[in-house]
């Protein structure tokens, strides 16, 4: 019995969108319910690990944690990098976004977004983990292909689309046409790389050492792939000095940033040119009319759609909900029986 056909456990069928930075999970019937960070903290007691906290909890104690408590993040560029970890997490998630009624209906059926670059080895790693949290049927989707379905895009039509997600792991450069992808390309530069990119050129420059979680925000205040014309807007940066061993506190600009990010910035245009550069000419005919979608976290860096647009003569708009539009998609094949060509059971 398929996954479109049954009625009795539909209510309980989940899509997850299992991020590197963020898991979002979209409840058949009720719409996207979690979006919490892909973190976990984990505490030992007498050589026993146990999870102590799981998503936006755990978050907050990263780098802020003693000897016997550690923030793990299962994820990375993508995949699973710790199996028995994401596990507990997965389980986590699905109990929360089923609640009672998820527990009185039994083990759900789960749609689960995959890099279109992933192994054969990740992929069954992904299915492994979702089986063991307790799902009765894995079935896997392309994020590419996702991320197009959330955005609205004409997948099942014969009208050739471009999508761009990026991720906190991953950039998937997808061209999808007549329910499938053309073409894809996946580079593991994402929000990750940009925050490792902000932190090493902090320390460069400035000697000072700071957290990934600062990091992070410093990349949420002031990023952006280019400078935009008017005040150049700055933020204060905490951390370690690293010449005198002490707690400083500087103020960095957005130029500054702009510089720190020229690289990875650099490196996803490069792919969505590459893309561009192997796309069948029918369909690239076809992204010149609808142009280039482009949807993940890393879409909401300030111009970056400019500067893709600038570097491929293309228009560039972003997604409406970029951030929950991979877990919408495989939430809309999970309730309609016209995608279900785009899943894969393995």
């Amino acid at each position: 019995m398929s996954i479109f056909d049954r009625i009795s456990y539909a209510s309980s069928d989940l899509a997850i969108d299992l991020g590197t930075a963020n898991t979002v999970v979209y409840v058949r019937n009720r719409g996207v319910v979690i979006a919490e960070p892909s973190v976990v903290a984990l505490q030992t007691t007498q050589g026993i690990n146990s999870v102590l906290a799981v998503g936006d909890d755990a978050k907050l104690m990263m780098g802020r944690t003693p000897e016997h408590i550690k923030t793990v993040r299962p994820l990375r560029s993508g995949v699973i990098s710790d199996i028995d970890v994401a596990e507990q997490m997965l389980k986590h998630f699905i109990r929360k976004a089923q609640g009672q009624r998820g527990r009185m209906r039994g083990s759900p059926e789960i749609i689960v977004c995959v890099p279109s670059g992933s192994t054969s080895v990740e992929r069954r790693a992904i299915r492994d983990a979702a089986s063991n949290a307790g799902a009765r049927k894995v079935w896997l989707i392309e994020e590419t292909m996702a991320a197009a379905i959330g955005a609205d895009l004409p997948v099942t039509h014969p009208i050739g689309s471009m999508v761009v997600d990026i991720g906190g792991g991953t950039t998937e450069v997808g061209v999808i046409a007549t329910g499938g992808i053309s073409m894809a390309m996946s580079v593991r530069v994402g929000g990750d790389r940009m925050d490792d990119a902000i932190a090493s050129y902090v320390r460069r420059t400035h000697n000072l050492l700071i957290g990934e979680a600062t990091a992070e925000r410093v990349k949420l205040q002031l990023g952006a792939a280019q400078l935009a014309e008017g005040p150049v807007p700055t933020a204060i940066v905490k951390g370690r000095d690293l010449v005198r061993g002490v707690p400083l506190e500087i103020t960095i600009s957005q130029a500054e940033i702009v510089e720190a990010l020229a690289e990875p910035v650099g490196q996803i245009v490069a792919a969505v040119r590459s893309a561009l550069e192997n796309t069948p000419p029918e369909i690239a005919a076809d992204i010149i009319d609808g142009g280039i979608i482009m949807t993940g976290g890393g879409a909401l860096l300030s111009n970056l759609d400019r500067l893709i647009a600038a570097e491929t003569g293309l228009p560039v708009k972003v997604a409406d909900n970029p951030l929950d539009c991979v877990a919408l998609g495989a939430g809309h094949v999970l309730e309609d029986a016209s995608y279900r060509g785009v899943l894969h059971a393995t």
